[in-house]
């Protein structure tokens, strides 16, 4: 029998020699032409991207759905695609898909309004690059498509190199020296007998000093275990699993590096590559060959995935879930210890002040200095969660006694002296905070978070800025909102329910132009009711919807009836709840109640909220977009509170913005204009959109309005709110909807 050839000398047996730089000139390489695919069932949507991109240079191409962008990825060449999620015939994930599946060398970026951890996760693992959550920033899309175009002609001039390098004798030398992975080889007793450069920028040393080192050397101690286990398996030929992720000490500067660490043994082929002579039975095991990936990025990116799920996004605080998972494990820890555990329930103070006086950007700034100051003193194993949106829980474990909660909740109602300062303003914030000792007050997490919501609903009711402990007597504290609830189920059945309008009036031609439907509830024992006090509660429960196609419903017939009596092409607005928005019926049933009623349909205009549009803004656009090309008004309530993103403003079909009545409240003759409302009566004059001031109450307020473009008005300087037969009466007193006399308004 022949003899089997010995094992020739593994390269880096010796001091590594770097094998020459491949003459391939970068100049030689052709310049990528870039072409951008832009797919969003929203024309306005694909409009804005494309004109967005235009200063750039490259074509852009539009497609409206699955099967369109498949057929122009099939017939063109695109660098890069921006893919919404949601398109009509399918999700931008089939996209995805069929660019993975046909091998179409394609970057994509995706860009929706679903933008949960699911989503994000989901695209990325598609093969997307990037996603950016609508609506976003033009700067951010720029950047991100900067990025992608860069990586394209990275990408582009190296798959050139490579072609340039096929059959050529340095092909196999460059691989290995300019792969991005560290290449190396073990020998039978686990030492380096190779390694590429990788080495150098990976763990901070030359090829040569690891020559004749253990693997050892270079793994972190806390998994030498796992490492020593697939290398003592491939010796046995146990076959392990061939992919493992290890950390890596990096000998530059210690810094443990995540690797995703693939061996594989010696292939021993038909040449023959064995330490002795005979039969391929008898081959021995000569050591590892293997690949080293570097995936730190990809840790810190599922790490940072990870603490979002379980964190609040706006004061990076742990949220309800991962709140629940800590309490779960304190109580388990408590049982064993025979020790106390703590539940501190804290409610901001008349929070939503601060958010209609200064805006929700300024109460989401305090909400932020507010967590600092909370996180201050907190003993190491205490946990401080955002549980919505001025309320918190402080988990205290492993406590003694009653008087260590105690101590903790004055501290933090002592820190509540000093003022919070935003933009000059000083803000001085207490709190509502209910207290609750396990196991006495509950035996279970949920028992325990709801006997301590129940003390602080006591304190909320009664002094406020104070603490209370839980008490038997509290449990009917939380039967009010129970019984709040079911009177407004009754008031819906019972007709207890009435509109109250507001006219909008033309302050040049002195006309009623339109209406706002403003609710009331005629409650049998306390009279009549303003929204604020009902509403509130109505939007945490499914009653929002049913009151407001109630509101819908009679808004409608008392239209029909304005029209009956001659009163004609008033506008009349309503108020639309995010809630309805979410609702799947809601544009069948404003359609359907407008035929019913035998309308035109533009005497509707439904008003909604900025903060409504942002909570589900793909859907949002979609519903009022069809809304509105039905002949439905679109208004925009309290411009100026939300998030004031005037990217929406080129997105949604919008006929009307509403001034806040908190930008008129100070008006004066004696002042300047304040720059925002000139900024937004300009913004509108431009986009042609109406516009509308709230609350204008003085001659003063009007004048100043006048003077600086504004033509409509809504206050109690003509009219405040009135019942419908009231209004009938206020009508009836002009001719043809005209006005004469500013006092003969004033007077009614």
């Amino acid at each position: 029998m022949p003899q089997r050839p010995s094992v020739p000398q593994c390269p880096g047996s010796k001091a590594v020699i770097v094998p020459d730089k491949p003459a391939i000139s970068d100049a030689s390489t052709p310049e990528l032409e870039i072409s951008i695919l832009v797919i969003d069932d929203e024309p306005r949507a694909r409009q804005s991207i494309c004109e967005l991109l235009s200063p750039l240079g490259h074509p852009t191409t539009q497609a409206a759905s699955v099967a369109e962008a498949i057929h122009l990825l099939h017939t063109k060449k695109f660098t890069l695609a921006l893919v919404d999620l949601n398109l009509p015939d399918g999700s931008g994930l089939d996209i995805m898909r069929h660019i993975h599946a046909n091998q179409i060398h394609t970057r994509l970026i995706v860009i929706s309004g679903n933008s949960t951890f699911e989503h994000a996760a989901q695209s990325l693992r598609n093969g997307a690059c990037d996603f950016i959550r609508k609506p976003y920033l033009p700067q951010t899309l720029l950047k991100t498509i900067a990025k992608e175009i860069t990586n394209a002609r990275t990408q582009h001039r190296y798959t050139h190199i490579q072609d340039e390098l096929k059959g050529s004798e340095s092909l196999h030398r460059f691989i290995v020296n300019t792969s991005p992975d560290m290449i190396y080889m073990l020998d039978e007793r686990g030492n380096f007998s190779f390694v590429n450069q990788r080495v150098r920028s990976l763990l901070g040393c030359v090829e040569e000093s690891l020559i004749g080192k253990h693997y050892s050397a270079i793994v972190l101690p806390e998994d030498l275990e796992k490492a020593h286990h697939i290398f003592n398996n491939w010796r046995a030929a146990a076959c392990p699993d061939n992919s493992v992720e290890l950390r890596l000490l990096n000998h530059q500067n210690n810094e443990q590096r995540f690797v995703e660490a693939r061996a594989i043994p010696v292939e021993i082929t038909t040449t023959g590559v064995y330490t002795s002579i005979g039969t391929e039975q008898d081959a021995e095991f000569v050591g590892i060959y293997g690949v080293i990936r570097d995936i730190t990025e990809h840790k810190r990116n599922e790490a940072l995935l990870q603490h979002h799920e379980h964190h609040d996004y706006l004061t990076g605080l742990p949220n309800r879930a991962l709140l629940h998972d800590r309490l779960k494990m304190a109580m388990a820890q408590a049982r064993r210890a025979n020790n106390l555990i703590g539940i501190l329930f804290l409610d901001i103070d008349r929070f939503k002040i601060i958010n209609d006086s200064l805006g929700h950007l300024a109460g989401d700034k305090i909400l932020q200095q507010v967590t600092q100051r909370l996180s201050t003193n907190l003993r190491e194993g205490d946990t401080l969660a955002r549980i919505s949106g001025n309320e918190f829980m402080l988990l205290l474990t492993n406590i003694n006694e009653h008087g260590d909660a105690s101590a903790v909740a004055q501290e933090i109602m002592d820190g509540c002296s000093t003022p919070i300062h935003y933009q000059g303003q000083e803000v001085l914030l207490t709190f509502s905070i209910g207290v609750a000792i396990y196991p006495e007050d509950g035996i279970s997490k949920e028992e325990l978070i709801h006997n301590a919501y129940l003390a602080k609903c006591y304190v909320k009711g009664n002094s406020r800025n104070s603490y209370s402990f839980y008490t038997q007597s509290f449990k009917n504290v939380g039967e009010t909102d129970l019984e709040q609830e079911s009177a407004l189920r009754r008031a819906l059945n019972n007709g207890e329910f009435e509109l109250y309008y507001q006219p909008q009036v033309d302050i040049l031609e002195h006309r009623v132009i339109g209406l706002e439907a403003l609710i009331r509830w005629n409650h049998p024992q306390r009279g009549f009711l303003a929204p604020s006090a009902f509403i509130p509660l109505a939007e945490k429960s499914d009653l929002i919807c049913k009151i407001g196609q109630w509101v819908l419903e009679r808004a409608c017939q008392d239209a029909r009836h304005l029209e009956d009596n001659g009163i004609k092409g008033l506008k009349v607005a309503i108020n639309i709840s995010a809630q309805q928005l979410n609702n799947t019926n809601f544009k069948k049933q404003v359609l359907q109640t407008t035929s019913h009623y035998g309308l035109q349909q533009n005497y509707l205009e439904i008003e909604i909220t900025e903060n409504s549009i942002m909570q589900n803004m793909q859907k949002t656009v979609e519903i009022l977009t069809d809304l509105a090309n039905a002949g439905i008004g679109i208004a925009i309530d309290d411009f100026g509170t939300g998030y004031s993103s005037l990217s929406y403003l080129q997105t949604l079909p919008v006929s009307t913005l509403k001034i806040d009545r908190s930008f008129i409240r100070d008006l004066s003759s004696n002042q300047s204009t304040p720059p925002i409302i000139t900024a937004i009566l300009t913004l509108t004059a431009a986009l042609k959109i109406k516009c509308i001031a709230e609350g204008v109450e003085t001659d003063e307020q009007k004048t100043v309005l006048q003077l600086a473009g504004g033509k409509f008005i809504q206050g109690y300087l003509y009219c405040r709110p009135q019942a419908f037969t009231q209004l009938l009466s206020y009508l009836r007193q002009a001719k043809d909807g005209v006005l004469n006399h500013q006092d003969q308004l004033r007077s009614t």
